[in-house]
Formats: C-alpha cells, sequence, structure tokens
C-alpha cells in the first residue's frame, strides 16, 4: 500500500471540506457496549427456541458453539484492519479499496437493508410488547413514540447515544447473568423447578438423540444463529469515532468475544436442559418460560421488560449502524455527496434521516405487505450478515498483502494471528453457512431474494459507474 494512500485512509475519516467531522468520544467502555448491544436482542432472547426446536439441544449448542467461533474469527480480520485504518464505514470501506469499489458498494448496501429491517420490526415489537401492560392503545402508536425515542438519542450527538446505549445494554447483560445462575442451580437440583420432583442435569440433550432432525438441522439453522450474532462487526464502524482505536478496538474485540460466549453459549446450554423441544417448537418466548417453571414472580412481566429494552437498544445500534453506513456511500461518492454532511454536533443528519426513512418503510412493509415485500426483505437482511462477513476476511487477506510490499507485519498494531491461513478458514466456513441455508425450507428464501438483491446491487453499480 502506498504511503499517501495509507495515512490518508488512517488519519482521514472525512474528505470533504466545509461538511464538519466525526468526534471522537467513544471510549472501550462504549466499544465494548455498543457491540455486546447489537448482538444481545430478539436473536437471543426469541429465535434461540427456534434453533433447539430444529437442531435440537444438543444441535442448537453445537451450531452456537459453530457461531462463536466463527464470529470470533471475522472479528480478528477486523480487527487487524480497523486498527490499521479506523475510518467510519469500516468494512464498506475496506471491501472497496481492497476488493473492488462495486462489492463495496454491494456489502454497505446489504448492511444497510439488513439493519433498516430489524429497525422496522424492532419498533413495531416494541409496540406489541407495551400491548401486555397497555391492551388497548394501538401498537403503531407506540411504535411511533419508540422511533422518535431511538432517533432523538441517535441525532444530539455520539456520546449521548454511547452512555444510552451502555445503559440499555446493561439491563440486558444483568437479565442474563441472572438467567444463567438462576438456570444452572435448577439443572443441578439448588433450585426446586414446578413439575420436577428431581435434578434434570443434562439429559434432557440427548432425550431424542444427538441429532433427532440429522446433523444437516444444524448446518441448516446457521444463518440464524449468524443472525443471532450480528452486531458483533459494529466495532469496526465505531472505530472512526473511538478516542484511541488503536487500544480500544482490540481491547473491545476480546471483551465482547468472550462475553458472547459466555452469554450465547451458557444461555443456550441453559435452556437446551430446561426446555423440551416439542415446547421449544412452540414458545415464542423461551425466557419466560424457564422463568416460570423456576418459580420466579411476574416472570413474564420481567421478561417483557428485558425484551423491549433489547429491542429498544437492538434498534439505537441499529440506526447509528445504518446511518452511518449511508454516509460512508456518500464520503466514497457512490451516492449524492448530500449525504456526507455532518453537522456541529458530529452527527450526521441526512444519513440519520434517510435510515429513519428505510426503517419506516420496512415497518409499513411488515404492517401491510408482510407475506410478500417483508418477507423478501427479512430473507435478504439474513443473508446480508453472512455476506457483509464474508467481506471482512478477504478485505483483510488483500490488505496484508499490499501492507507487506511495502512494511513489515511487526509494525501492525494488531495483527490477525496465522494470516493467511485463519482468513482462508473462515472464508469457508461462512460459505458453509450459505450453503446450508438450502437445507432450511423456511430460510431458503434467503438465497432466492438475497442472490438476485446483491447481482442486482453489482450491476446498478457497473451500469452507472462502468466499473467494478
Amino acid at each position: 500500500m502506498e504511503n499517501k494512500d495509507r495515512t490518508n485512509l488512517r488519519n482521514q475519516n472525512h474528505q470533504h471540506e466545509g461538511e464538519g467531522e466525526f468526534q471522537r468520544k467513544m471510549s472501550s467502555r462504549h466499544l465494548f457496549m455498543l457491540s455486546l448491544g447489537g448482538v444481545i436482542g430478539t436473536g437471543l432472547f426469541l429465535s434461540s427456541g427456534y434453533t433447539i426446536s430444529q437442531a435440537g439441544p444438543f444441535g442448537a449448542i453445537l451450531s452456537y458453539l459453530i457461531g462463536a467461533i466463527v464470529v470470533y474469527l471475522v472479528m480478528l480480520s477486523l480487527g487487524e484492519l480497523a486498527v490499521a485504518m479506523p475510518v467510519t464505514g469500516s468494512f464498506h470501506t475496506y471491501a472497496t479499496k481492497f476488493i473492488s469499489p462495486g462489492t463495496g458498494f454491494t456489502v454497505a448496501w446489504l448492511y444497510w437493508i439488513c439493519w433498516t429491517v430489524a429497525l422496522g420490526t424492532e419498533f413495531l415489537g416494541a409496540g406489541m410488547l407495551m400491548a401486555r401492560w397497555f391492551p388497548h392503545v394501538p401498537a403503531w402508536i407506540f411504535a411511533t413514540l419508540f422511533a422518535g425515542i431511538i432517533f432523538a438519542l441517535n441525532a444530539f450527538s455520539v456520546r449521548f447515544f454511547a452512555e444510552a446505549e451502555f445503559y440499555f445494554s446493561s439491563i440486558k447483560v444483568i437479565t442474563i447473568l441472572l438467567f444463567i445462575i438462576l438456570g444452572l442451580g435448577a439443572i443441578f437440583g439448588l433450585i426446586p423447578m414446578h413439575h420436577v420432583s428431581e435434578a434434570p442435569y443434562f439429559s434432557n440433550l440427548t432425550a431424542h438423540g444427538l441429532f433427532p432432525k440429522s446433523w444437516t438441522a444444524v448446518l441448516s439453522v446457521m444463518l440464524s444463529v449468524n443472525y443471532a450474532f450480528s452486531g458483533t462487526e459494529l466495532i469496526g464502524i465505531a472505530a472512526g469515532e473511538t478516542d484511541n482505536p488503536t487500544e480500544a478496538v482490540p481491547r473491545a474485540i476480546k471483551t465482547t468475544i468472550s462475553r458472547l460466549v459466555i452469554f450465547f453459549v451458557l444461555t443456550i446450554l441453559v435452556l437446551a436442559s430446561l426446555l423440551p423441544m416439542e415446547e421449544a417448537g412452540v414458545t415464542k418466548a423461551p425466557f419466560v418460560l424457564v422463568f416460570d417453571r423456576i418459580g420466579i414472580p411476574f416472570a413474564a412481566d420481567i421478561m417483557n421488560f428485558v425484551i423491549l429494552t433489547a429491542i429498544l437498544s437492538a434498534g439505537n445500534s441499529g440506526l447509528y449502524a445504518s446511518s452511518r453506513m449511508i454516509w460512508s456511500l456518500a464520503n466514497e461518492g457512490m451516492i449524492s455527496k448530500k449525504m456526507v454532511r455532518i453537522n456541529q454536533h458530529g452527527v450526521p443528519m441526512r444519513a440519520l434521516l434517510l435510515s429513519m426513512v428505510g426503517a419506516g418503510l420496512a415497518l409499513f412493509a411488515s404492517i401491510y405487505a408482510a407475506d410478500t415485500v417483508f418477507v423478501a426483505l427479512t430473507a435478504i437482511a439474513g443473508f446480508a450478515v453472512v455476506v457483509v462477513w464474508l467481506s471482512i476476511p478477504i478485505s483483510q487477506i488483500h490488505f496484508r498483502k499490499e501492507w507487506n510490499k511495502s512494511h513489515k507485519e511487526e509494525e501492525l498494531h494488531y495483527k490477525t494471528p496465522f494470516s493467511p491461513f485463519l482468513p482462508y478458514v473462515t472464508i469457508t466456513l461462512l460459505l458453509i453457512s450459505i450453503i446450508g441455508i438450502a437445507w432450511d425450507t423456511s430460510q431458503r428464501a434467503g438465497l432466492y431474494f438475497g442472490i438476485p438483491f446483491t447481482i442486482g446491487c453489482y450491476l446498478y453499480y457497473y451500469l452507472r459507474y462502468k466499473r467494478l
């Protein structure tokens, strides 16, 4: 890599004069909680029951272990890139520079779709959760209220956003820790459970055999597992607004990954041990069912509040991520440069507003076109996570080749271990998870809609700019 290019990409977070600048206001504490908050959401609180019902208790644990390994490998590659080049837009910028501009363009729109679809469903989901306490108030009123709150948290300043996310995430983390402690106590008979005369231990894990629906079921649920882990990559997006990325990014990656393994794998272990496979297939709130069995008073209300917090936290992170991705596209000249404007608070307000419009359209589609447009959007979103992750190790491989032309590896502040061998392992695992979609009829739409959408992005970019 040429010294001039490397210096520009590393030190410049904004290339248009007079358009404002991002403020490096996030600490490693904020970065850690931003990533954790983006991950711990409805994928863990609600969708974990689906994974158990499809792959079986043991298969679900195995799938989350594999998912944790995959996300860890992805983050190792992202860490090297984000420390060397801490820019807002992160993997979109890396894909543009080290793979091709067309790939960067496609990755950015896939990621934006992923989060804007999530935002629409989260606003609606939050409104529906409020119906438990306010049954006579239409869900759209609360959805609008929560959308306004999330927009305000992002619009004030990046510091205000980061502090709000820190406290949102703290509630979820405390809840999961309590769930794991109480669940393990119930598994070993230290805490009595309703309708259970003796300690269940781990007998439920093999009650229907290791793989009741064959080993391919583990492969088929990997898309939903990867989607559950999505949000970890926010560390890379926020690196450009972090006060000391050289130290903060590696620390956030290390702490986030270790916590994810603890939270996700232990949580699934508890759920799979205490929740029969046949019940996991019908309940929409596996945490509530387990809390009820342990005898926690007001379990449903407690979890309703926690899931509401999880939704707002994920929405907070999602709006941040999608607005920065739009800004990054504008900064690279791939969409109107009007979106590159940053106000005095360090917020790309126009990009933020466009992302809110996208979330509003996704919300509208989820209500009035749930069986057509929204199915396509959610399928693309699930597919997008894996494709975006796939671009990260590929970018890292090309970055390292460029770096080694004029520098020594020892000059890197953070290195992906065993490169390029490990990034190739990451790529292989991600490709396998994409292929695995074909085995699950409920997720196969991810291929039907995701692949044409990806091809469409490439074609648009080629026709618009005559280059890939």
